[in-house]
């Protein structure tokens, strides 16, 4: 299938992660032709239309790719509801899912109940995505073609960077690293700004401190080639302040253990919702 050089993008639902792509599509110096779907938006302009419902997508457009960003519980209603409205159209389309705990075979059957078995590539985004900092893992499935898979790559590569993945079930550690991954890292900033105050530090100031580190911390993960162990080992003197901080972090039952448990909890979780 030959896509055309500015391809048409149904985007249903548009909400935090909705929202966060389609900022970075219009942020491109050729952004595609957009038309979204979503009951709570209104603003449309000269890039992109909105509509409320499926049923008011123009009977002229014909969309390339549908990103379904709804959430899972409405995606069977959402893709019965497109099928309705777009009818022959639906089938020039791919379905790229965003959603977490829908699997390629569930988003298939449900298109095929709408009229039109759609080739289905599936990602992983997170939260950094609204600020353009995302990364994303990414599954084409077999059906989908070269050019809808490369297009889709695109997509997502808006709002920050991607992962291919060969196997679909991959998709579920995925998301236990990467797409419940920034709560982790939110997680600590919190509980070193509360240590930081419990040593006597005002909140302004143990906030600042630990935000900056995590973030001076992530540049350098970001821009140096370095293994994370090596940048750790760089930063430990021996029986220094950090080895003393480190002998607690690294004792056999504490972050070794739980954040092994802590990523096999999210992958089972993942695998549970995907059925």
């Amino acid at each position: 299938m030959t896509l055309p050089s500015t391809p048409s993008i149904l985007l249903v639902g548009c909400g935090k992660l909705g929202g966060a792509l389609l900022d970075g599509w219009l942020a491109s110096p050729t952004p595609p032709h957009i038309i979204v779907v979503d009951r709570h938006r209104s603003s449309s302009d000269d890039t992109f239309s909105v509509v409320r419902a499926a049923s008011d997508i123009p009977s002229t457009f014909t969309p390339d790719i549908i990103v379904l960003a709804v959430k899972p519980a409405a995606a069977e209603e959402a893709i019965s509801a497109l099928g309705e409205s777009l009818g022959s159209r639906m089938k020039k389309a791919a379905l790229l899912s965003v959603m977490a705990g829908r699997t390629c075979a569930a988003l298939s059957d449900a298109t095929s109940k709408s009229g039109a078995t759609l080739p289905i590539l599936r990602a992983m985004p997170n939260t950094p995505s609204a600020i353009g900092a995302g990364i994303s893992g990414f599954y084409a499935s077999p059906q989908a073609s070269e050019e809808q898979t490369s297009l889709c790559h695109e997509l997502l590569f808006a709002v920050g960077d991607v992962v291919r993945v060969d196997r679909e079930e991959d998709l579920s550690a995925v998301t236990a690293v990467s797409g419940s991954g920034p709560a982790y890292v939110f997680l600590l900033a919190e509980l070193l700004e509360k240590a930081g105050e419990a040593h006597g530090l005002s909140q302004t100031t143990a906030r600042r401190l630990a935000r900056g580190t995590i973030y001076g911390a992530g540049r350098m993960l970001d821009d140096m080639p370095d293994d994370a162990a090596d940048l750790r080992k760089a930063v430990t003197s021996p029986n220094g302040t950090t080895a003393a901080a480190l002998n607690v972090l690294m004792a056999p039952d504490a972050w070794p253990s739980n954040i092994s448990k802590a990523i096999d909890a999210a992958t089972k979780r993942a695998d549970e919702l995907a059925g």
